[in-house]
């Protein structure tokens, strides 16, 4: 019986030998530095995520110092809630991380203040007021003029449009989500805004809040009022100037 011929090697060009050369090499010096990272400084990450029990200790008193404070605030009368000068608030997030209450979180949530320095449009409305009161160490706010409501608008401006959010670069955007309530342009926008008008909630859902720059100064980092040298609570018409430092 006649041998079988052997069969010739299949001719591999010498490029694609070092392409996978390269590869098998690279893919070596990232495993060994994943292992290496896995030894050294993942565990190094880990040991320094783990809270001490002190930690815990320190962060609850802290939360239930909050809530306290907040309570004692809202037992103010109603009287001493001072009357806004103007229908147009803009409020700004300028505190508040760890050391806050639930209770507290779910307000600034509810005034649409989710960031730090975070800003948004409120009507001066007595129930507003009052929320603003018992997160008063957390914000500050005062009256907006029109120039600042305007540049706000135009320049840090975006529309919610099926969640995602939209920059205002057309005003089709603005016809396609108010048009119904006859505000086709962002100068209708801005004209219902300084005025607090009908469709001002409409429009505020529409906006969502505003995304300011973190101030070089201007804030002391204090959460005493404004009125007493500290930072939170009603500025009125200074609030502008803090507007134009963070806008």
């Amino acid at each position: 019986m006649a041998e079988a011929e052997p069969q010739a090697l299949t001719y591999i060009p010498e490029v694609i030998l070092k392409k996978r050369k390269h590869k098998e090499e690279s893919i070596a010096l990232t495993r060994k530095t994943q292992l290496e990272l896995g030894q050294n400084g993942g565990k190094k990450r880990r040991m320094d995520d783990i809270k001490r029990p002190e930690q815990f200790v320190r962060e609850f008193r802290d939360k239930e110092l909050d809530l306290i404070r907040m309570k004692q605030r809202t037992k103010r009368a109603k009287s001493a809630l001072s009357i806004p000068n103007s229908k147009l608030l803009f409020v700004i997030r300028i505190h508040g991380k760890n050391d806050m209450h639930p209770k507290t979180r779910n307000i600034l949530y509810k005034l649409r203040l989710t960031r730090i320095f975070h800003g948004v449009f409120l009507k001066a409305t007595p129930g507003v007021l009052e929320l603003l009161q018992k997160v008063e160490p957390y914000v500050t706010y005062g009256y907006p003029n029109v120039k600042n409501v305007s540049d706000l608008i135009y320049k840090k401006g975006y529309g919610k449009i099926d969640n995602k959010r939209v920059p205002l670069i057309d005003n089709n955007i603005i016809e396609q989500a108010l048009g119904k309530h006859g505000i086709v342009c962002i100068e209708d926008i801005v004209h219902e805004v300084v005025n607090a008008g009908p469709h001002f909630k409409e429009i505020s859902s529409f906006l969502g809040s505003f995304s300011l720059n973190k101030p070089k100064e201007g804030l002391m980092g204090k959460k005493a009022l404004y009125i007493d040298g500290g930072d939170t609570g009603n500025r009125e018409n200074q609030i502008n100037d803090l507007i134009n430092k963070m806008n």
